[in-house]
């Protein structure tokens, strides 16, 4: 079976084939870094590193970026409130954003362009699209002209009157059409700028994805990915520039898209405050827990995100590990099972891919030989390494940071009822284990000693 992804431009399941079928393709917008991300943030790129790790196994390699918005007017307030150069806030949460997509298991794009970087680059662009008459300087601006490009609206399709109303742009007298958007705007000397051939300005945000994704991956990319919220105006107003910047050559070729993250039943969003920061996170929870909760739904569908969420994705890592350590005495290399990646292959499923770890683990806790225990225990690791999931050795699982004190004292617990049992005290040792099953604590005896687990 070949990789078959949803292209968000045609709206099908389409075969994927990549223009150099040694090395795809993929760019997918990153963060503005002006305070920390929420956890909606981090499903983009939970999901598209799984599927940058895809790409590797099917083609040998990827070309995959993602960039950082370093200037924008948020991060500018940020830095204005402090006092300090926007470089000081960038730094500071560009930095985080690093820390935080490490704890969840993201592995670094192979690219991570910023904008500041790339001001050249966005200047040029922004000169052959004026030059080829699809943009206007104004009143120190430089806008896009949507009129001049036939394609406006092929992604999203909406009609005009939609696009208008969604773009939230202010109707400022210097532009030609009310949706006509910015691609250089002027700073006043209290604002980050650089010079340019329409005066000391900053870039608009759209324009900076296109000049990053041209100067690392070309004029025509195999996938652009990133959160259904950004298909308008964002990815949008980049099909119109960067066509137009390349003589109407097919900008990107597959556009996929995340579903948003809702908690209460609204959208998780910034500007709501009905957000859960993944710096905060990963610092309550175990972060492979919330790894595995934001891969349980599949990638194009909104997840519902809950507390329950996450203490159901602890549970569940809490048997996968718990059969691992019931076969630490097998030894057994990771092989990714041919199902884990055919699951993978129809569109990303994650959730089947889920169900299938589920279903290996069953039947490795069932097996009776040892060649049936390191076949199903070598599935098993294959599997989640195939979702950067289970690759911890059980023992760091269960001991893991935020339950630190608490795992102490059941240990401690467990301890005593061994002692009473040994002097036979069985009514201190079923009182012991009554309050540890009243806590949520599961004890069972083996050979090899008593283990425990949370229900």
């Amino acid at each position: 079976m070949s990789l078959r992804l949803y292209n968000s431009l045609t709206k099908k399941v389409e075969d994927f084939a990549p223009l150099d079928p040694g090395c795809p393709t993929m760019y997918v917008c990153g963060p503005t870094v002006y305070n920390y991300v929420h956890i909606g943030n981090a499903r983009g790129p939970v999901l598209f590193g799984v599927l940058a790790d895809v790409l590797r196994r099917r083609y040998g390699a990827v070309r995959y970026a993602r960039n950082i918005t370093d200037v924008d007017d948020k991060i500018n307030a940020a830095a204005a409130e402090l006092g300090v150069p926007i470089s000081v806030i960038t730094d500071r949460f560009a930095a985080a954003y690093r820390e935080d997509m490490g704890a969840l298991g993201i592995q670094p794009p192979d690219l991570e362009p910023e904008a500041t970087r790339h001001i050249p680059q966005i200047v040029a662009m922004i000169e052959r699209l004026i030059e080829r008459g699809h943009a206007y300087a104004a009143e120190g601006h430089v806008l896009f002209a949507v009129a001049t490009f036939d394609g406006y609206g092929k992604l999203s399709r909406r009609d005009p009157e939609d696009m208008l109303a969604g773009a939230r742009v202010e109707v400022a007298p210097y532009k030609r059409d009310p949706g006509d958007f910015v691609l250089w705007k002027p700073s006043t000397d209290d604002l980050p700028g650089w010079d340019s051939p329409w005066g000391r300005g900053r870039p608009g945000w759209h324009i900076e994805c296109s000049a990053m994704a041209e100067a690392h991956l070309g004029e025509t990319i195999d996938i652009h990915a990133g959160g259904v919220d950004l298909q308008f105006p964002h990815h949008e107003n980049e099909i119109a520039q960067s066509e137009c910047a390349h003589g109407g050559k097919v900008f990107a070729r597959w556009w996929l898209h995340n579903g948003m993250l809702n908690l209460a039943g609204a959208k998780m969003s910034k500007s709501v405050g009905n957000i859960e920061k993944v710096h905060d996170l990963v610092r309550a929870h175990p972060p492979e827990a919330l790894r595995y909760a934001l891969l349980s739904a599949h990638y194009r569908q909104p997840l519902d995100w809950s507390d329950g969420l996450i203490e159901q994705s602890v549970r569940t890592l809490d048997r996968l590990y718990g059969t691992l350590r019931d076969l630490a005495d097998i030894e057994a290399p990771a092989v990714i099972p041919a199902g884990i990646e055919a699951a993978l292959d129809d569109d990303l499923n994650t959730p089947q891919v889920l169900a299938e770890i589920a279903r290996i683990a069953a039947d490795a806790r069932k097996a009776e030989s040892s060649g049936d225990k390191r076949r199903l225990k070598a599935e098993l690791l294959g599997a989640g390494l195939a979702l950067g999931l289970l690759q911890q050795t059980p023992a760091a699982w269960f001991a893991r940071g935020a339950s630190n004190d608490d795992d102490a004292r059941i240990q401690s617990l467990i301890d005593e009822r061994a002692v009473a049992k040994k002097n036979r005290d069985f009514a201190r040792s079923d009182a012991i284990r009554d309050q540890l099953a009243a806590e949520g604590v599961l004890l069972e005896d083996t050979p090899q000693g008593v283990r425990w687990k949370r229900a």
